[in-house]
Parts: C-alpha cells; sequence; structure tokens
C-alpha cells in the first residue's frame, strides 16, 4: 500500500531521542543499557503505525520492546501512539529489516513479532518475504536457543507458506489458529490493519514457532 509522503516525518523522528533510536548499531550489545534494565526485550519487525507494539508496551510493563519500520512517513504515526501514551519500555528505529544482525548480538532478542507482513504474492518475490528462510535464519542469529517468532496475517497463502516454510527450517510449531478472533487465545493486541480486515470478515490467522 502506498504511503503518504510526509516530508516532516524526519524532523519529528529527530526530535524525540527518548523514543526514536537514532544510531541503532551503536547500541549493538548495549540495549539493557540503552533502556537501563535487564528486563526482555522483544521487537515487531513491520510495526506499522505502532497500534500493536504500544499496547504490547502497556499490556506487559515488565518487557521491553522495539518496533522496527522501514517507512518514515508510517514510523511518525508510532510515535505519536508513544509519545501520547508516555510509554518508557518501548522504543522505535527506522530500519531495514535485513540490518537486524548490525544492530542486535546474539541472544539480545527474546521474542520477534511479525504482523500482517506484505505477502510479496509473486513466486519471483518470495526471497522479500519476511518469513523465508534467509530472514529466519537472519532471527536465529539474533534470538537465545529456543527463541520464538509470533506470526499474524489476513493472508492464507502467506500463512500457508510461512508454516511451510517455518516447517523446513526445522523449526517448531507450538501454536497455530485458522481464526483466532473465534478461538481462546487470550491478551491478543490487534493492529490497524487487524481490525480492518477482521471488521470486513476477514479470518486472522496465527502461529507461534519456536527455534531448536
Amino acid at each position: 500500500m502506498r504511503q503518504r509522503n510526509k516530508p516532516w516525518a524526519r524532523e519529528k523522528l529527530a526530535n524525540y531521542p527518548q523514543y526514536i533510536i537514532q544510531e541503532p548499531k551503536e547500541q549493538k550489545g548495549k540495549w539493557q543499557v540503552c533502556f537501563g534494565n535487564n528486563r526482555p526485550l522483544h521487537i515487531e519487525i513491520g510495526t506499522g503505525k505502532g497500534r500493536f507494539i504500544t499496547g504490547m508496551a502497556k499490556q506487559n510493563p515488565e518487557i521491553n520492546y522495539i518496533g522496527i519500520e522501514l517507512a518514515e512517513s508510517v514510523i511518525v504515526s508510532a510515535l505519536d501512539h508513544i509519545i501520547e501514551e508516555e510509554l518508557p519500555n518501548v522504543k522505535l528505529m527506522n530500519i531495514d529489516a535485513a540490518e537486524l544482525r548490525e544492530v542486535f548480538e546474539k541472544g539480545e532478542v527474546d521474542r520477534i513479532y511479525l504482523n500482517f507482513s506484505d505477502p510479496w504474492p509473486k513466486k519471483r518475490h518470495a526471497k522479500r518475504r519476511l518469513t523465508y528462510q534467509t530472514f529466519l535464519s537472519l532471527y536465529e542469529d539474533i534470538l537465545p536457543p529456543q527463541g520464538e517468532i509470533h506470526f499474524k496475517t489476513d493472508n492464507q497463502s502467506l500463512f500457508e507458506y510461512s508454516l511451510m516454510s517455518f516447517s523446513q527450517y526445522g523449526m517448531i510449531l507450538k501454536y497455530v489458529s485458522l481464526d483466532l478472533h473465534q478461538s481462546d487465545y487470550e491478551g491478543n493486541i490487534m493492529t490497524e490493519y487487524e481490525e480492518k480486515f477482521s471488521n470486513k470478515g476477514s479470518r486472522i490467522f496465527r502461529c507461534e514457532v519456536q527455534y531448536r
């Protein structure tokens, strides 16, 4: 989906260093220092407008969160949510997911969330999907042993592809829901896309997978 350009976004992001990580690569190996505590660290890749990451931070004050988003014009909306809520346990960074190894040491991230990622439906674009094997290898390099990925989407084809990708990589499927909102799962925080699609009657697919 094309996003409206916000030429003022970069300046606004620079004005909130308490929430926006200005030089992420300089924090590698130092994230506990950055947050000022040794609490677990969870990241969301493709945080969008920030509803999920801020909701999780409010629900779980004992966990630190980082929302990662490439588009400045999108992440600035997430910043607005954090400013409004004044959440001390959530920060944002404006980077490409491909750079994660340059930002986190092995085991610095305790859990990864992938919510409503771009499905890249054309077969020739499979390598761009965030559940493709090269990304799974990347995530494994920053998670601890038995680290987890929690994945949500409304796209059934992407979900089926991702389950196959996780399985072929040798990961353990800990939880699978083919209709999240009709399941007994508790504590779900909806994203903007999730609310939009579910209101239209779309099923939401969710899984939790773990590295061996």
